[in-house]
């Protein structure tokens, strides 16, 4: 999204004309402001994003995923009326704040001059979904972290909670090896047969010091660099394109699509033979099966303080994740950065 558009979400100026400073965007503008977030981060765009009118919703799921059909038999009523299975996600938001200050003193002395106040806010809106965008991968209620502590994402619903969250993803353990043709066999490997009837729509979901890994490696063989055509017959193929704000997608191992995401937290990967060094996770699922849910209401206050000179910002919204089906997903774990 562009500063000209978010500038008409978060218009300092009409803020300032409330009695009270600030208050709730109107539905045109909370509508931006979502756009914007979303448009922004590097899984918004392609997550299955839910607009919510209040701070939890039901998200019906129909649920087949055996054999129906019979053989007949002809002139003899065979016939076994099968049941569909319903269930339903539970999709709750938590509230969430950003707050920041200008002094008069940095509005009169700054090159922008009265801009500034606007330009602030801009990066500050821009800074806010990238910050909600790394508590919906990252988040753990469990964290000592401030932001992290929000909420569970979706890296502990898919493989920290199984028993919390009802069936979580497979976790595959890479072993403290780093990123390699043989990850991504045992990722699509472990995938449930039926999930791999939608295999156009899976991804694989890698950080970016594991992408830098694997373009290291597919791109040289010993001290030379490959051919176009090498590279080809490695799944880069269509070479890199963006991907929205951030991120990228990088060919396509074994005909899935590789799409970097920045967020991704590292950790130790307890290499076995070279002692602990930091690596990441590798995700295989349908993004769409990743569930990020904004409520409408969104409130900016903005309220000028004398007592120190000052302009301070209020922004409230509420956000949440979930995963539709923790099953149609496989989590490789341990996968090393290359020393």
């Amino acid at each position: 999204m562009s500063n000209e558009l978010l500038q008409k979400v978060i218009q300092t100026s009409d803020i300032g004309t409330a009695p009270d400073g600030g208050g709730l965007l109107n539905n045109e503008q909370s509508n931006r402001f979502i756009d914007y977030m979303f448009n922004e981060t590097t899984l918004g765009s392609q997550v299955r994003t839910v607009r919510m009118n209040a701070n939890e919703v039901e998200i019906d799921k129909i649920h087949i995923g055996r054999r129906l059909v019979r053989k007949a038999t002809e002139g003899v009523d065979t016939g076994e009326n099968q049941e569909v299975t319903f269930s339903k996600v539970s999709l709750t938001t938590v509230k969430l704040r950003l707050d920041w200050e200008l002094t008069t003193e940095s509005l009169e002395d700054n090159i922008e001059g009265e801009a500034l106040e606007d330009h602030i806010a801009r990066l500050m809106s821009a800074q806010a979904a990238n910050d909600i965008e790394d508590i919906a991968i990252n988040g753990d209620t469990a964290s000592s972290d401030p932001a992290l502590k929000s909420f569970d994402g979706w890296r502990k619903r898919l493989i920290g909670a199984a028993g919390t969250y009802g069936g979580g993803a497979v976790v595959q353990d890479n072993a403290g090896q780093p990123l390699s043709r043989a990850t991504f066999n045992k990722a699509l490997k472990g995938m449930d047969r039926k999930y791999m009837q939608s295999r156009r729509n899976l991804r694989f979901l890698v950080d970016s010091a594991l992408i830098q890994d694997w373009l290291f490696h597919v791109q040289q063989t010993s001290a030379d660099f490959v051919t176009p055509e090498t590279l080809a017959e490695r799944g880069l193929a269509s070479g890199v394109r963006t991907e929205g704000a951030a991120g990228g997608t990088y060919g396509a191992p074994f005909g899935v699509p590789l799409v970097e995401v920045p967020l991704f937290e590292s950790y130790d990967s307890n290499a076995a033979s070279s002692g602990s060094q930091n690596g990441s996770d590798v995700w295989l699922v349908d993004p769409k099966n990743l569930l990020w849910g904004v409520k409408r209401e969104i409130v900016v206050y903005r309220e000028f303080k004398p007592k120190k000179d000052a302009i301070e910002y209020t922004v409230f919204t509420r956000v949440g994740t979930a995963v539709e089906n923790g099953e149609a997903a496989v989590v490789v774990k341990n996968v090393a950065y290359a020393l």
